[in-house]
């Protein structure tokens, strides 16, 4: 994707995330400018990795620590996360949490967003969740009954 054609989108993601998000629906709007600043793709991308290439902190995971940590990646028409434009939107609270998901992500391939029958690069929110098997779920999780 040219500059030109990002420079909408880079100057939105840093409105967005210049500001501070202290409710869902500041960031409901931060998401909504981004989507207002190009045009919104036919499908979205598809996740193509088998497994997620995140890596659980060991120290975090010996603590039995839990945690979420939301990304904003950029992912182009190719299908490639481009690691330079990835950024965390809500943090976890712990960095390691944080680190682990940003390097992570590095090495997640996609199929490509579609608009008109060609790709097209987009810029998506990616949540990561670090959850311990031995873990007590965090609110908001969904616990299956057996």
């Amino acid at each position: 994707m040219r500059l030109s054609r990002l420079a909408p989108v880079l100057a939105a993601a840093a409105a967005f995330l210049g500001a501070a998000c202290d409710t869902r629906a500041a960031t409901q709007k931060g998401i909504e400018a981004l989507w207002e600043a190009g045009p919104r793709p036919d499908s979205l991308p598809v996740m193509k990795n088998a497994d997620l290439p995140v890596r659980y902190p060991s120290a975090l995971y010996a603590q039995k620590v839990q945690g979420n940590v939301t990304l904003r990646i950029y992912i182009d028409s190719t299908g490639r996360v481009h690691a330079d434009s990835t950024a965390v939107v809500e943090a976890s609270g712990y960095a390691a949490f944080d680190s682990a998901a940003i390097t992570g992500v590095r090495s997640l391939s996609f199929r490509p967003a579609i608009k008109d029958g060609a790709p097209m690069a987009v810029s998506i929110l990616f949540p990561v969740f670090f959850r311990h098997p031995e873990g007590k779920p965090l609110p908001g999780d969904t616990v299956l009954k057996k």
